[in-house]
């Protein structure tokens, strides 16, 4: 489930990559610490790119991310939203377009 959502997510950014924004928006993947071991399956085939937490930066605490959240951020690297792809599978159109839009309008944002 999760290497077809950073699928996806793949997808998402190259639709993204021609948007007019203030800001570039760019997505990559989190892992976190003791998630290992999935790291070669997950990136597979994708473009994206994905960091491992460590001990030192450990972004899952420091965001306080939930299994399968997207943590949206403004222009300075903040937490604004969270977008959790257990909750809303980006298979369903309705879904990827409120995520999309979501990118969209925090990248928009002053």
């Amino acid at each position: 489930y999760c290497g077809s959502q950073f699928g996806y997510l793949d997808t998402m950014q190259k639709e993204l990559a021609g948007a007019t924004t203030k800001k570039k928006i760019q997505i990559l993947g989190v892992n976190g610490i003791g998630l290992e071991s999935g790291n070669s399956i997950i990136t597979a085939g994708r473009t994206l790119p994905w960091l491992q937490d460590t001990l030192a930066e450990d972004v899952w605490n420091d965001w306080v991310v939930e299994y399968r959240d997207v943590i949206v951020l403004d222009a300075d690297n903040r937490p604004i939203a969270a977008f959790n792809l257990t909750t809303y599978d980006l298979s369903k159109a309705e879904n990827f377009a409120a995520l999309k839009s979501i990118l969209v309008a925090a990248a928009s944002a002053n």
